[in-house]
């Protein structure tokens, strides 16, 4: 049964990949830019990876340097997240995802943070401003 919710889009682009859920705010520099593992001690998704999942976050913390470059390392070893779901965008996150390119939606309907599971298969089009659970 796949289920549709309503979003809104900051970044534009169409992305289907496994969900990854973060409790905690993402310091992309933090992430290893060969494996996509988080790395941060005492980080909810310390060990996990983002590379090519939908990464599901409250919102990024560090300076704008950090920020930009850990995602930029990413990309070159192809390990960015494949989309983004933020709850608290910030301007240098935002920047990012468009400049390198990768779907970036916000104010999702709150019932899909009530349904969403860890490895969900989910289909974001952002210019549609829709997520579907696949």
């Amino acid at each position: 049964m796949k289920k549709v919710f309503k979003c809104h889009k900051i970044s534009e682009g169409v992305a289907e990949a496994e969900v990854t859920i973060s409790k905690d705010d993402i310091m992309f520099y933090l992430i290893d830019p060969k494996t996509g593992i988080v790395l941060e001690q005492a980080h909810d998704m310390n060990g996990r990876t983002v590379s090519n999942k939908v990464l599901i976050f409250p919102s990024g913390k560090g300076s704008s340097v950090v920020q930009a470059d850990g995602l930029f390392q990413l990309m070159k070893e192809k390990n960015q997240p494949a989309a983004m779901i933020v709850k608290r965008p910030e301007t240098v996150l935002v920047t990012s995802a468009i400049l390198f390119e990768i779907p970036m939606v916000d104010k999702v309907e709150e019932e899909f943070f009530n349904v969403i599971k860890e490895g969900d298969l989910i289909r974001i089009d952002a210019d549609k401003e829709e997520i579907t659970i696949l």
